[in-house]
């Protein structure tokens, strides 16, 4: 009986096999219960089965990426916080309107902000891509953005999240350091490793550009004749205007100023920087003659130390006084800037000498920079005569292409040209400017106007008609006392971020940094009040 009841529970098994899938045989890892049986029928056998334990769907894999806090480029502030982003999502901040985010990104973000998406779904703006939400923080100024660390764009400003920042010298040094991060879904099976993102700032790289430096006159005075030295210029920290009264000798009112510490500010970020440029807006020969008024300079030699000490690694040779001592004193001058190993462009023995690029070497990339005279033409060199590079077209465009060819992944064009004390640049700078992005310069950084003048986005590529004094003793009026600093930070040969600093020049020699929501604001409005119809940032 016992073999007919086996047989058939076999026929039965087979038949089931041949009609659909049969349950697979429990192997020695999978845990086995006795199927409930409550009321067994005599002769029966008891079968075991395994547990219903579904079998757990495979999780999409992740990778981590860095987030970051953006907002309108033309926002004075650079920092933000946990707790004013809750207050944005709560609707009770004075400064920001609505949190923006890309809308794959939302929940995660959320997530990251501790904030769950429905409580903030009122303030929350939610965008298709990176590219709008870039386009929307220019035209909505009072939102916060959120923004993947590898899609920030010198377009937006980025902040720095409760005291640290990942991008300019105070960067944090490597991805690990941020604190603000959300997981994405990483590259599909099949499509290769996982790739890292593409901003880092361990690998990251800064440039740090100011105006116009004069070692004559003034300043001279205050390191040498009054006894501050030759490291004076640059051991400016921060201040702040606390009044203005009338008035100069040239009729205008002029700030009152008060230092609110941080010595040393403005070394730190020069020391700092890869790359520190500016104009040297004088010769300084062997034979030197102090000035103590006009317009004709010459400077101590021995001051070059100064510049050197603060870590200023090129100067531009190419303005309307290199030849102030002469053609001697261009060529001593360049050997002088040797001796204290400062690169330098844009004045030469000859025109080739004179056009010929500095090269410089930051986060693995060939720096050149190009520099260029459109004041003096009295001045300019020539096959045979010493002097500084005219700023033509023909010139730019061959010196452009020499300088790729020389190995240059990032090309600046740094020249000397506009009008004095006047912030806006005329019609036939625009057209020298767009130039040289047309011959494929990277960016433009201009001085001259001993004022900050506007800036223009060109084919998608910065230009800076002037950068205003640096170390300059014209405390004549508000707008020669004071400047921008630009702090650039690149990722191989693209720039990422922009940071203008505003700052104001004390005892005729030393610039001191000043709050962009404060005191700063008059020349950062300046800048920007004359980059109207130029500038889409």
């Amino acid at each position: 009986m016992l073999s007919r009841v086996i047989a058939a529970t076999l026929l039965v098994a087979m038949l089931a096999g041949a009609c659909g899938p049969t349950t697979p045989a429990p192997s020695a890892s999978t845990p086995l219960a006795v199927a409930p049986n409550p009321s067994p029928t005599p002769g029966a056998i008891a079968t075991l089965a395994p547990t219903s334990n579904p079998t757990p769907q495979p999780t999409a894999p992740t990778v981590a990426v860095a987030l970051v806090p953006v907002t309108s480029f033309r926002a004075a502030w650079t920092a933000t916080t946990a707790a004013e982003t809750a207050s944005v999502l709560a609707g009770a901040s004075k400064r920001y309107q609505a949190v923006e985010v890309v809308a794959a990104d939302a929940d995660a973000i959320l997530a990251a902000l501790g904030s769950p998406p429905v409580a903030a779904a009122s303030r929350l703006v939610k965008v298709g891509s990176a590219d709008v939400l870039r386009a929307d923080l220019s035209a909505h100024r009072d939102r916060l953005g959120f923004l993947r660390a590898d899609l920030i764009d010198p377009s937006v400003r980025a902040l720095g999240w409760n005291g640290t920042t990942l991008f300019g010298g105070e960067r944090v040094p490597t991805l690990g350091g941020w604190p603000l991060r959300i997981h994405v879904p990483a590259a599909p099976p099949g499509s290769g490793p996982i790739q890292a993102p593409a901003y880092d700032p361990a690998t990251a790289w800064t440039l740090v550009a100011g105006g116009d430096i004069l070692l004559d006159r003034g300043v001279a005075n205050t390191v040498k004749s009054a006894g501050h030295g030759v490291d004076f210029p640059f051991d400016g920290g921060t201040a702040s205007i606390t009044s203005r009264y009338c008035c100069s000798s040239f009729g205008w009112d002029l700030p009152k100023v008060k230092r609110t510490g941080d010595a040393g500010a403005f070394r730190a970020l020069l020391q700092g920087a890869d790359i520190a440029i500016a104009n040297f807006e004088n010769p300084a020969p062997d034979a030197f003659t102090f000035h103590s008024s006009g317009t004709l300079f010459s400077a101590d030699p021995a001051l070059i130390k100064g510049v050197a000490d603060a870590g200023i690694d090129y100067v531009s040779l190419a303005n309307n006084h290199i030849r102030d001592a002469g053609a001697k004193g261009v060529l001593q001058t360049i050997a002088n800037l040797n001796d204290f190993k400062i690169a330098h462009s844009g004045a030469g023995a000859n025109l080739a000498a004179a056009r010929k690029p500095a090269l410089l070497k930051a986060g693995g990339q060939t720096v050149a920079i190009l520099a260029y005279d459109s004041i003096a033409s009295g001045y300019w060199a020539t096959a045979t005569r010493v002097g500084s590079a005219p700023m033509t077209i023909p010139n730019v465009r061959a010196d452009v292409a020499a300088a790729r060819a020389a190995g240059a992944s990032v090309v600046i064009v740094f020249p000397h040209w506009g009008t004095e004390y006047d912030p806006t640049p005329f019609a036939g700078q625009r057209k020298l400017a767009e130039a040289a992005i047309d011959a494929g310069a990277d960016m433009v950084i201009g001085n001259h106007a001993h004022w900050a003048a506007g800036m223009e986005v060109y084919q998608g590529k910065p230009i800076w008609y002037a950068l205003g004094n640096f170390v300059f003793d014209q405390n004549w009026s508000e707008p020669t006392m004071e400047g921008i600093t630009l702090e650039l930070t690149f990722e191989g040969s693209h720039m990422v971020q922009v940071r203008m600093r505003p700052h104001i020049i004390l005892d005729k020699a030393q610039p001191n940094f000043m709050d962009p929501t404060g005191s700063g604001a008059v020349v950062i409005g300046q800048v920007f009040a004359a980059s109207k119809g130029i500038l889409p940032w």
